[in-house]
């Protein structure tokens, strides 16, 4: 099952007590990010509002006991868009109170897939976000069948990643 717009929305939202993100893309190609992505790379200031509504969703999920994180594999160099995540999106995004935590898999390799993100919901469903090369997303796939290797993948990454502070400390 395919979800877009406001069935995604509706979908992402129903979760009970955690959702999780498994994030490995060098770069996204978001439209809605594209002006800030550039001010970024021109040296500019951050919005003040800069990604505001995510942050909003994420405070209610943590006021209503709810748990939401990520784990952003990298692999340095950074691209341009990682650097703008890890300068402007991230920080805003764990201020919120989303748990991200940074894995570099520059030398090491603990089991992991590689260039599928996906979302896992309370640790019973599982969605693939799908993208092109370029970054763009073509689309989000309810994962049919076994969950079991994603709630593994989710502890090895989970496991093997360091908060993003403690990332900050040795490369900010």
């Amino acid at each position: 099952m395919f979800l877009d717009g406001e069935e995604w929305r509706n979908f992402f939202d129903s979760f009970t007590h955690e959702a999780f993100r498994f994030e490995t893309q060098p770069k996204y190609t978001m439209p809605k990010e594209a002006p800030s992505l550039a001010r970024f790379l021109r040296g500019e200031s951050k919005p003040e509002d800069h990604n505001s509504r995510w942050h909003e969703r994420v405070r209610a999920y943590v006021d209503a006991g709810k748990w939401i994180g990520r784990v952003r594999i990298i692999s340095p160099p950074l691209t341009d868009y990682q650097r703008y995540q890890l300068a402007w999106g991230i920080p805003g995004n764990v201020a919120a109170g989303e748990d991200i935590r940074i894995l570099d898999t520059t030398e090491r390799n603990i089991g992991l897939p590689t260039g599928q993100d996906w979302w896992m919901f309370d640790e019973s469903r599982v969605v693939h976000l799908n993208y092109r090369p370029d970054g763009t997303q073509t689309g989000r796939e309810v994962m049919e069948g076994d969950i079991e290797p994603y709630r593994r993948w989710k502890r090895l990454a989970f496991e093997a990643a360091v908060p993003f502070s403690e990332y900050t400390k040795g490369h900010g």
